[in-house]
């Protein structure tokens, strides 16, 4: 899959193509279904099937820290997407110069003129340009000037529900991994390189691969059973603790890891990390003996989960 990072690296060989247009967080199966109805309909056009996102996204430019938590960074859609079997992703860069545009430059300018889209799938409720003026109807009558097909995504619809990323959030935050799990199609994980920590899990026996959170909010906090899966594509069992750590004062938040019965250097490697079952709450401790007590209870814990798999 070719990534395109930003419009102007768009090039006259990427115009002709069969777009849609979102977020994509977390690549759930209501999105995965939308692609794979991309994919079949580039083929048919005998055209590059193409998926547009924004960096950041647009609630995150505009609301800041009180935007949705994100399900996935843009390395994880990458990858998602990839496996999907899109050709292209075009990534733009979501500032206030793009989001200045109106729906009718937006239109004109790129998906005409730039990508020459022949064939457009967005959802009813699609939005684009200042003032998020432009709409669905818009589309339709700018692909009868333009000649290019508009269609709608229609709901995706699993056990009666309709599959979205804001549902999965609620199930994350109200601990219904399974539930989460259903709708995204796989465990909901994170992922991250390994970074240097201050080593206080390693002097009490509970050394921890720790991942930095690059995202604004993170969908999830406590302590975790997780499935590792290693740079080397080894799986692992263990327990995370996703937090900002208040037993050292810490402010950042942050995912470590303690991986059982491992200890390999894993150091600047990226990690994914899968959640089996949550064990409980993050919470302060009065002194690290009280710490050390917990976390021997919580590899119980955890082990006792992991073996219900």
């Amino acid at each position: 899959m070719e990534l395109i990072r930003g419009i102007h690296n768009l090039r006259p060989e990427h115009q002709g193509c069969v777009l849609t247009i979102g977020n994509f967080d977390g690549v759930h199966l209501g999105h995965q279904a939308v692609i794979k109805q991309l994919v079949a309909k580039a083929k048919e056009y005998q055209l590059p099937s193409t998926v547009m996102v924004f960096e950041p996204q647009p609630q995150e430019v505009f609301a800041r820290e009180t935007a949705p938590a994100r399900l996935s960074l843009l390395r994880d859609k990458v990858q998602l997407l990839a496996e999907l079997g899109v050709d292209r992703l075009l990534c733009i860069q979501f500032n206030q110069h793009f989001s200045s545009l109106t729906a009718e430059q937006f239109i004109s300018q790129l998906l005409v003129t730039q990508l020459a889209v022949k064939f457009l799938v967005v959802g009813d409720d699609f939005r684009f340009g200042q003032k998020r003026q432009g709409d669905f109807d818009l589309l339709l009558k700018a692909g009868q000037q333009h000649h290019f097909v508009v269609a709608n995504t229609a709901s995706f619809v699993l056990s009666q529900m309709r599959v979205s990323s804001t549902k999965i959030r609620a199930a994350l935050s109200t601990n219904q991994l399974d539930d989460a799990q259903s709708m995204l199609g796989r465990k909901y994980a994170l992922t991250g390189r390994v970074a240097h920590g201050k080593a206080l899990g390693r002097t009490i026996g509970f050394p921890t691969a720790n991942v930095f959170m690059k995202r604004q909010v993170v969908p999830v906090k406590g302590v975790y059973a997780v499935e590792v899966e290693l740079a080397s594509g080894e799986r692992r069992t263990g327990m995370a603790n996703i937090g900002t750590r208040p037993t050292v004062n810490g402010t950042r938040c942050q995912l470590e890891v303690h991986i059982f019965d491992f200890e390999g250097n894993l150091y600047g490697q990226r990690i994914r990390v899968e959640l089996v079952a949550k064990l409980r709450e993050e919470q302060p401790f009065a002194s690290v003996e009280a710490l050390t007590a917990q976390l021997h209870q919580d590899k119980l814990n955890a082990q006792s989960s992991l073996a219900q798999l």
